[in-house]
């Protein structure tokens, strides 16, 4: 089996410099998909302008945003920047969804700084007033990173706010019910919950355990992404909150899951990143499943066309493990 990952793509100028030439956008450009489906624009989240070029007046059902965290592993700007900035793109989330929509936002919590930025994006929230929150999901990564001084962080974070009255259908899991109880009187006769379901498997409530990080042997993997979420998770996300053939946005797209999914559920994606090369990845992912049907580069990158091999000696940092690039927070 090859062993042929790339670095952090965000990190490394010496691969970056490599792989520039061979992206298809640059700043303020948009790709747009043969087949007349989806959009790929390499835009600022939170410049209108460059966000309404790639909505060409189209406006969305579904939003799902996976923004850098404010954390050790991702850029950090001071606090209030950052909120400022989240504001912003998130008002222009407003402008390109529906009257009846839904938004949801991945962000973190660092337990080494009083657990920011996920607190102070809730109570920026409450100032939106279009958005309603609903729900406060978490997905459980299977492996995580701590200390014996501290619990081990192995969540991640997702907030759930709809505009109007949204599509919502209710998802199953594939984990089988197997607990008894919760019983209740149904006409006159006493049942528990293994009689009164409608599914033979539970339904998905707000942490999710049944959801695989991704990692390095995984079909779906692409290394040189540090923050690459489950297209299981996706796909939930856009079965309960969308249907066929609606219009789905992400302006973070980082490794091109929203757009994958999509494309496999019978969505239509548009979707944006500020880093060319990761337009480039999400444009290559998409072609990858519809030439050879594969999720990801196991074991390998996007850019072995250009780039079939390379030693890790020569860039100017080694790979961290890909769940480490994901967490990186609770180390004291």
């Amino acid at each position: 089996m090859k062993n042929n990952p790339l670095p952090r793509l965000d990190e490394d100028q010496v691969i970056r410099r490599q792989l520039l030439p061979h992206c298809r956008l640059q700043a303020g450009e948009i790709w747009e998909d043969p087949k007349g489906i989806h959009r790929v624009g390499c835009i600022d989240a939170a410049n209108s302008k460059q966000v309404s070029s790639l909505m060409s007046g189209q406006q969305a059902s579904l939003a799902i945003q996976d923004p850098p965290y404010n954390l050790v592993a991702f850029e950090v700007r001071k606090l209030n920047d950052f909120i400022n900035w989240a504001e912003n793109w998130v008002r222009i989330n407003d402008t390109v969804l529906s009257p009846d929509s839904s938004l949801y936002v991945w962000i973190g919590a660092d337990q080494k700084n009083a657990f920011q930025p996920l607190p102070d994006f809730m109570v920026m929230m409450r100032k939106l007033k279009n958005f309603q929150a609903r729900s406060f999901l978490t997905m459980r990564n299977q492996r995580g990173y701590g200390t014996q001084k501290n619990w081990m962080s192995v969540r991640q974070e997702l907030l759930y706010y709809t505009k109007g009255n949204p599509f919502f259908e209710a998802q199953y899991t594939d984990i089988p019910k197997i607990l008894r109880g919760y019983y209740k009187e149904v006409d006159g006769k006493r049942t528990e919950n293994l009689e009164r379901g409608k599914s033979d498997n539970i339904r998905p409530g707000n942490v999710w355990v049944d959801i695989q990080q991704v990692f390095y042997r995984m079909e779906e993997n692409v290394s040189g992404c540090y923050a690459q979420k489950p297209l299981k998770a996706i796909d939930r996300i856009i079965t309960a909150s969308s249907q066929a053939g609606d219009l789905v946005v992400d302006f973070f797209s980082h490794s091109g899951s929203t757009l994958l999914s999509c494309e496999r559920l019978g969505r239509r994606c548009f979707t944006a990143d500020i880093d060319p090369i990761y337009c480039e990845i999400t444009i290559r992912r998409l072609e990858l499943w519809r030439t050879a049907g594969r999720l990801g580069w196991q074991n390998g990158h996007p850019f072995e066309d250009v780039l079939p091999s390379f030693s890790h000696s020569t860039v100017s940092k080694p790979p961290a493990p890909a769940a480490e690039q994901a967490l990186q927070l609770d180390l004291l």
